[in-house]
């Protein structure tokens, strides 16, 4: 499912471009090009909704584009001379958590012989048990 989040595009003095979520406590991220700054724009949505999730906490609704000011209330004069523009972000968060957030990573874990018997005796997979294991220790919660 996508989520889908207006954001507020501004090019830098240096040459680059910044983008803020103004409905997620003002995330900003930036890119030196528009592509670049678009690919980080879906990379910190996406980590920010996950890791909301993750925690339980309630997400904003999104604010319809037309109502977004790209012009916030403490911006200064100066930054009002910023060309800026709005634009709607979207990124599936299951999807990209899946691809980079969620990848396996290989470790390399020491149990006795006679315990490694025993769980292949008993056809025991040992990477979803400590896997279970360790989402138990560390009290994470499963929402995606």
């Amino acid at each position: 499912m996508l989520s889908i989040y207006p954001a507020i595009f501004y090019k830098e003095e240096n040459g680059g471009y910044s983008v803020i979520f103004p409905d997620l406590n003002h995330l900003a991220t930036c890119g030196d090009t528009m592509q670049e700054t678009m690919e980080m724009a879906i990379d910190c949505l996406a980590g920010y909704l996950f890791t909301e999730k993750l925690e339980g906490n309630k997400l904003p609704a999104p604010t319809p584009l037309e109502q977004v000011d790209p012009y916030c209330e403490d911006t200064d004069e100066e930054d009002r001379k910023t060309e800026r523009f709005v634009n709607m972000v979207s990124v599936d968060v299951e999807a990209y958590a899946a691809l980079h957030f969620n990848k396996a990573v290989k470790r390399t874990v020491s149990i006795p012989q006679w315990l490694n018997n025993r769980a292949i005796a008993k056809k025991v997979n040992v990477s979803k048990l400590l896997q279970q294991a360790l989402i138990k220790e560390l009290n994470v919660i499963q929402t995606i």
